[in-house]
This record gives C-alpha cells, structure tokens and sequence, in this order.
C-alpha cells in the first residue's frame, strides 16, 4: 500500500497526525495517529499512544452516480479536528458537497467533531442506531456545568442539527453500484449507540471499539496475532469484560459475515488471523461465565466520567475472578434491571451530577435497588461531579437509611479521574472483590467442617515442597504528580534464560503491581537475605489502603532505570518485560535483566518453606 502524506498538528506538543490509507478504488482508511497517551483513562495505560480509524468511501472518478455525495465511516473524536479536517477535505473527491457520516458510537469528544463536520458542510447528514439518535440529540446542546454563580457571557451558537438517519435493524447501502455496506447495530452498556459497518464485496469489517488495540503505528495490519495479542487482551479486560453476554451475542452475530479483514477504530487492522481474535473474544469471555460470584456495575454518564470510574472499578474486581455485569440505567429494561439486582452478590451504582440532580434514569433505579435489593449484600457507590455532588449524596442517604452495608466508601471524583485516581480506583475495586471471595471461602468452609479439597490433595502437598527465593518486586512509573509505584512479595521467581539473562515471575492476577508489569516495563527485584527478611516481609505483606504508595516512609535507592531499589536486599536485578502469560489464576512475566549487584557478598539468600502447594 502506498500512503499519502502525513496531515500534522502545527503544535509540535500535541504531536497529532492524519495518514491517508488507500484499501480499495473508492474507499481509504484515515488514520488519526497520536504517539502519546490521550486520556488518563483505563484502556490507554500501557502507554503506547493510539490511532483513530476512520474510513471514507468517496465518489468514483470512473461513476456518474451520486458525485456529490461521499460517506464517512466512524468519525474519531474533536482532539483530531484541527488534522482531520483538512485531510478529508483533500480526500473527498472535486465537487463533492454532500457527506453522510456513520456514526459508530456516540460521546461528547465525537459530537464536537460532528458539529465542526456541520459547519464544513451544511447539508451533513447522520446515521446512527436508535439509542445513538438519542444521545445525539441530548449531547449537541449540552454542555458543561459552569462554577456555581457564574454566567456565560456569551451564549454559544450551535451549528443547527443534521438530518438524521436512524438504523434501527440491520440495513444495507449501495455505492457506486459497487460496494454494499451494511450496518449493524451493536449496543453495549458502555456504548448503547453502537453501530458496525461492514463492507460484503471486499469483506471489511469496521467494528469500531470491538477488537480494538492502543497501539500507534503506521502500518496498515498487524503481523501476526503475537504482535497485538497483549494489546488487544488489556483493552477487552479494560472495557468489553463487564459486557460479557452482551459483547459474545454481537461476536456470534459476526461470525455469520462472510469476513475477510477486521479494521477496528483504534490499532491496526487484522487480516490474517481474524477468526482467531473472535476465538479469543469468546474464550476470555468464557472466563468471566464461571465466576462464582456476581457483582452488578449500573450506571449512568454524561460526559463519560462516571464510566471511566466505571470502567477502573469492574477491571479491578474483574482480576480476582469476580465477574460484574454492567448495565447502563439509560437503556436498561426495568425487567432486565431487575433480574440482575436480584441475582447479584453484591452491588454498585455510580451517577454524574447534573444541574445539582441525579439523572432520572438514576433515581428510577435508586428506587428499583431498594424495592429489590438484599440488604445482607454490601453496596458501593461512585460517581462524578463538577461543582456539586448531590448526587452522590442522595445515593449515599438513600441507601444507608435503607439498610445498606457499603463495601467501601463513597467514591466522589471531580470531573475526569487522572492516571493516580486510576490506579486508586482499579485498588478499590480489588480490594472489593476479595472481601467478597473471602466471605464466600468462609461459608465453604463452614459447610465442609474446614477442610478443602485442594489441601489434602498429595500432588498438592506435594508441590509445596517446591522452593522460592523470597524477595520483593518494585516498580515506578511516571514522573512528579503522575509517578505509580507498585510492590509485592515474590517467591514464585526462577532465571529462565542464559542468553539473554532472564528470569520468570508469577505474579496473581489480583495483585495491583500486575498492572504495571506489561510487555516494555521496568521494575526491580530485590532479593532479601536470609536473617534480614522479617522487616522488608511486614512492610510489604501488611494490607495497603487503596492508592497508597507503598514507599512511603523509606529509604530508597534508584536503578539506572529509575526503579526503586531497597538498600537491605542481599542483590537486585533490573528487569525488562518482555514477555506475559496466562497461566490460570496467575500472569507468567518473562524479563530480561539489564543491571544488577550484589549488595552483601557473604549474605545468604532467604527462602520459603511451605506445607502445600494451595496458597503461598
């Protein structure tokens, strides 16, 4: 494929560019690439910027059929604007005055572009799935709240609204009496306006958020499946895992396409090994299906906020093997909602503040959760606000008067959550997940007199007598304000590798230092000595408030690579992610060492002795 030149942002900072991709006589892909992190928000925190893909089938130079109209497939967000404009206006062909743009998901970032799109050309038309149409509507006239007591100067004028075409079964269109693209419609929880393209002649699957990956790259399609693997997984675990059943009836409806090639909104394309992604969408899915215990995540959101805490809770209860079923209150059927409050084992709700109110949609379901819920179930409550949170305050007074145990305290974010409120939330929602598992452990045992299975097996007993060296795991990232830092008792450690040197460690899936561990990052593993280990060993087995920085208080050294280093440690090692493994209810990291020492030579290092191979 040969690509035009690059469309660049002339602020060197924001380093945006637009890449004309050529697929087929007619159609092109338009590449929004940022090399950067957009958003501090779950799905971006491997940190390997991204792409918005969008497509444009433009008029046949050979047709005399329809010249002046072009159609524009999933539209990326405003934060382009100032590249993606001038790249669609060199891509339309001469003459054309018409664009209908097919809008895949709805959020306020996407309708600023679409109003831009307005201004450009007047006679813009919109399609969408019906839920999309709604929230179109809503969001072209709102806007953000304003500090209390103050006024807008100036009232803002907004381009009128477009003709609007409204999808609400499956259609298909014609173009260039060519191309047949059809149009799907997907709703989910996170995106009830959801709406897929594909095209049939050349069997183009523009799936929009499904099979996504943050990854920036210039490159049409991936390599192979390996090359992606971990992007797409943390980006399916981010954002589609909550949306389990909904997200697996869309992968069966697919896979009745005859497809040829999937070209998500954010990554590269798959060609190659298309049917091996849906295979995966459907065996992560499978995971979430034999949770033993279910947590219901209803919501609404406004600006997207409220769903990005959404998003960080239900990914860190999602690591300890509970399975969340999300449900957006917009457009959750009072009988669905129902259904699942009553088949729940606990429950969260989480509600922006709008005008000094809780949506309707929210207090609706306020009503529904006390009518239905079980008040022997713990409770959580989330949400974000501008420059008030009532809210917040009903769902707070509401429930506590109606009996509720709340599972953690209120969480109450001023507008979007940063990278630190991320790691906090992703903490809170573990934390949660284990008081859950503990108190379902708790009532097995009672019923089986104490004794479990997997304790007195032999080939358990026997694998306790396995030895690991005892140490601790530490890692940093970021600078200043938005510096993470994580740690973690390691004995599941052993070198793997002569050349390179390399070692392996098994990190459990609920620990929150897994989440900085991808392929890329750095961190330290101090090996303790033997005689010397019991004070490292109570600083970082004892429980750590969500968000605590785990360093606090003690005297550390730094790596070549900025990681912490603990002065007590017999030796460490700096390692380099470069591989990471499902293995169960653990992630194998593969890492290849870059620096290391031996801080006390006559030290021996210290181990761990276990009776059972059932816990650590």
């Amino acid at each position: 494929m040969e690509y035009s030149p690059l469309h660049k942002s002339p602020k060197k900072e924001d380093n945006l560019q637009v890449l004309i991709i050529p697929i087929e006589p007619g159609i092109v892909s338009m590449r929004g690439l940022s090399p950067k992190r957009l958003r501090f928000e779950l799905e971006y925190a491997l940190e390997r910027g991204s792409t918005d893909n969008s497509f444009l089938f433009t008029n046949n130079k050979n047709s005399q059929q329809d010249k002046q109209t072009a159609i524009l497939v999933h539209p990326p967000g405003a934060i382009y604007a100032e590249v993606f404009l001038p790249a669609l206006d060199d891509a339309l062909s001469d003459g054309c005055q018409k664009l209908k743009v097919v809008v895949g998901h709805v959020n306020p970032n996407r309708v600023k572009l679409l109003k831009k799109l307005k201004e450009a050309y007047p006679s813009l038309e919109l399609i969408s799935s019906n839920p999309g149409a709604k929230l179109l509507k809503e969001l072209w006239t709102q806007h953000k709240p304003l500090p209390p007591g103050s006024q807008e100067e100036n009232a803002i004028q907004e381009p009128p609204f477009p003709t609007l075409n409204i999808i609400r079964q499956e259609q298909e269109f014609i173009i260039n009496n060519k191309y047949k693209l059809k149009l799907i419609p997907a709703p989910t929880p996170r995106w009830p306006g959801g709406l897929i393209a594909f095209e049939e002649e050349l069997g183009l699957l523009m799936s929009d958020k499904l099979f996504a990956a943050h990854i920036c790259t210039t490159k049409w399609s991936e390599s192979n499946r390996v090359s992606t693997e971990e992007d797409r997984r943390h980006f399916y675990d981010c954002l589609m895992a909550p949306m389990e059943s909904q997200v697996a009836t869309i992968v069966e409806r697919l896979e009745e396409l005859d497809i040829k090639s999937i070209a998500p909104g954010h990554g590269p394309a798959i060609e190659t090994s298309w049917r091996s992604l849906l295979n995966d969408y459907r065996r992560w899915g499978e995971g979430q299906q034999q949770a033993l215990i279910k947590v219901v995540l209803m919501f609404a959101s406004a600006y997207g906020n409220t769903a990005a805490i959404a998003d960080a809770l239900a990914n860190g209860l999602g690591r300890t093997g509970v399975r969340v079923e999300s449900l957006n209150c917009e457009f959750t059927p009072a009988n669905e909602l129902i259904n699942a409050i009553r088949g729940a084992d606990a429950y969260l709700i989480g509600s922006p503040t709008l005008g000094g109110h809780a949506p309707t949609p929210i207090v609706s379901t306020l009503g529904t959760l006390l009518a239905e819920g079980n008040r022997e179930k713990p409770i959580g409550i989330f949400g974000s606000y501008g420059w008030s949170g009532e809210a917040l305050d009903l769902l707070e007074n509401k429930l506590r008067d109606g009996g509720f145990e709340f599972g953690f305290e209120p969480i109450k974010v001023k507008f979007s959550p940063d990278a630190a409120m991320i790691k906090t939330l992703e903490e809170t929602g573990t934390l949660f997940g284990r008081k859950l598992l503990n108190t379902k452990k708790n009532q097995q045992r009672r019923a089986t007199g104490g004794m479990t299975a997997s304790r007195s097996d032999p080939a358990v007993l026997a694998l306790g007598r396995i030895i690991g060296s005892l140490c601790v795991l530490t890692t940093r990232k970021g600078e200043g304000k938005e510096a993470l830092s994580g740690a973690m008792i390691a004995s599941w450690v052993s070198q793997a590798s002569f050349t390179p040197p390399g070692l392996s460690i098994a990190v459990a899936k609920d620990r929150a230092v897994g989440a900085m561990l991808h392929c890329g990052d750095h961190f330290t593993l101090n090996v303790l000595a033997a005689g010397r280990h019991t004070q490292p060993m109570k600083q970082f087995l004892q429980s750590f408030p969500p968000g605590a920085d785990r360093f606090a208080g003690l005297n550390i050294d730094i790596s070549p690579e900025g990681q912490p280093i603990l002065p007590e440690a017999l030796a460490w090692l700096e390692g380099c992610v470069k591989q990471r493994m499902e293995c169960g209810d653990h992630w194998l990291i593969y890492a290849e060492i870059k620096n290391g020492k031996v801080l006390d030579s006559e030290g021996l290092t210290a181990v761990h002795q276990r009776r059972t191979g059932a816990n650590y």
